[in-house]
């Protein structure tokens, strides 16, 4: 279990490297060489989710303009929310994959980057970064450089664009 969960559970790892015991970030991002506050500073949580807010109210608005929805209609609305499920991923997977945020993302003055410093987000990263986000469990689990499951595994990681 400790090689799984790795440094996202407190007590699980021995914390240590080859080099010796390993020293806690003196803030998010600072492992990474991303400076403590500012432009490129890691995001926090909170505009994080304001912006998957942002994303899924647009979502909704957008799939009203097209699909009726009717809230005493079980059926009606049960198709108005697959269809804003799809609006959602659409608005989420395309622009993340070429400007690296969604429209909440914008909005919030946030964004998504790669690690290896390119500079295209891409599909693949986009589309699993979507998918892991509608379980919800991926983005609430944060290391302590305040990366979730979601940056783990595309080798991004969020960050402040003002």
């Amino acid at each position: 279990m400790a090689r799984w969960t790795g440094e996202w559970l407190p007590g699980t790892g021995d914390g240590s490297t080859a080099a010796g015991p390993r020293e806690a970030p003196k803030w998010r991002g600072e492992s990474m060489g991303l400076p403590e506050t500012g432009v490129g500073a890691v995001a926090g949580g909170g505009p994080r989710f304001l912006a998957l807010v942002v994303d899924l109210v647009l979502a909704s608005l957008i799939t009203a303009l097209f699909v009726r929805y009717d809230l005493q209609n079980a059926a009606a609305m049960q198709t108005f929310n697959l269809w804003a499920g799809a609006v959602w991923a659409v608005i989420t997977v395309a622009p993340v994959t070429f400007f690296g945020f969604t429209p909440g993302m914008a909005v919030l003055g946030i964004r998504v980057a790669r690690l290896d410093g390119a500079t295209m987000v891409g599909a693949w990263r986009a589309l699993v970064r979507m998918v892991l986000t509608a379980l919800l469990l991926p983005p609430l689990v944060r290391n302590a450089d305040g990366r979730n499951w979601l940056d783990r595994a595309t080798n991004t990681v969020v960050i402040r664009m003002r």
